[in-house]
């Protein structure tokens, strides 16, 4: 403070040589008349207690104002010159100088709002630049993870391949349940590499027309072995219909939906059919899904009443369901009614495109 303070009347000598000027000058005038001292000593008493207070209330203008841009500093990263001393290092550049620029600031207001501009935009480049830096490294670690599980989610194929070309050449009762049993492992590592796939700026599309029974066909097959083992009853019939879509990503929300149809579907049916226009429907007479839950089944992470009485779901497989559909400007919803079973009706349907 007391730095400042001598800071502040040397950029102030000025208006402290026009005031002993004119302290002069009056007592020049007053003495020429022969007045008595007391006429000429109490005037300049009663004008320099009304300067002394006046500048008082600047100096504590001026010293609340540069208080606050001083933070600015620290908050942007320069360090004061007396911290810097202190530690040994050498003095920073002008611009991180706090005195030249508390001289710079006193000396007009124009120049210092220049220099409160300059401290926001220091402080704004130093912010962004550091923003920058660590979306690099949150990216770079992130990158790191998804070619660690992808690299993962591979290895760990092959074993499970094996294990199900060896668990085919037995035809008996705990063959059938283990084979169950490696494709939900095989699932869920799928599940694992496509959430960290969705994670990413730069998912692999490619949409294409697609035959819808073709596709259908293939997730089916995949999980005919579960639909034997569970003496569930499938009810299918050619759709007879193409789509603009990813095959791929399609084939992931389809198969899903079929394996959460026949983890809660303990006897009945499962149907697949079309709806008009293009509303593929996946309906299962399972054990269906509590109103209140219904409206949240395809957020993050939330399982319900009957995740938390399965003990086993994640609450990731319908999320990904939606964020793979939203990606592919599809549209998923769900009707269900407990203790007679659920609808999930995917909208396939598309805008036609017209050249103008």
């Amino acid at each position: 403070m007391g730095q400042f303070i001598l800071v502040y009347l040397r950029q102030q000598k000025r208006q402290f040589l026009t005031f002993l000027l004119f302290c002069a000058i009056y007592t020049i005038v007053l003495a020429l008349y022969q007045l008595p001292p007391a006429a000429l000593l109490y005037p300049i008493l009663l004008c320099a207690a009304a300067g002394a207070a006046a500048m008082g209330m600047d100096l504590y203008r001026v010293h609340k104002r540069y208080t606050s841009l001083q933070q600015l500093l620290e908050a942007v990263g320069l360090e004061l010159p007396r911290e810097q001393e202190a530690a040994g290092q050498e003095l920073s550049e002008p611009e991180g100088c706090d005195w030249e620029l508390l001289q710079e600031l006193l000396e007009n207001l124009e120049k210092s709002q220049d220099w409160e501009c300059r401290i926001y935009r220091n402080m704004v480049s130093r912010l962004l630049e550091e923003q920058r830096q660590r979306e690099d490294a949150e990216q770079i670690r992130y990158q790191d993870t998804v070619d660690y599980y992808t690299t993962w989610v591979h290895q760990i194929k092959t074993p499970i391949a094996a294990m199900g070309l060896i668990l085919q050449q037995e035809d008996t009762e705990c063959a059938r349940r283990l084979s169950e049993q490696l494709q939900r492992i095989e699932q869920y590592v799928e599940m694992v590499l496509t959430y960290l796939r969705l994670g990413s700026g730069d998912t692999d599309y490619v949409f294409a027309q697609v035959d819808l029974d073709t596709l259908l066909r293939s997730s089916i097959k995949k999980y005919a072995g579960q639909f034997i083992l569970k003496h569930v009853a499938l009810d299918y019939r050619s759709v007879n219909c193409r789509v603009l879509t990813d095959e791929k990503w399609l084939a992931f929300v389809v198969e899903q939906v079929l394996s959460n149809a026949l983890k809660y579907t303990r006897e009945g049916r499962i149907s697949i059919y079309l709806e008009a226009p293009c509303t593929l429907c996946i309906r299962d007479t399972g054990i269906g899904i509590a109103p209140e839950d219904l409206p949240r089944i395809f957020e993050k992470g939330y399982t319900g009443y009957n995740g938390r009485s399965d003990k086993k779901a994640t609450g990731l497989g319908l999320y990904l369901c939606r964020q793979i559909c939203d990606r592919l400007k599809h549209r998923i919803t769900a009707e269900s009614v407990p203790g007679e079973g659920t609808v999930i009706r995917i909208g396939l349907g598309r805008e036609v495109l017209e050249v103008e």
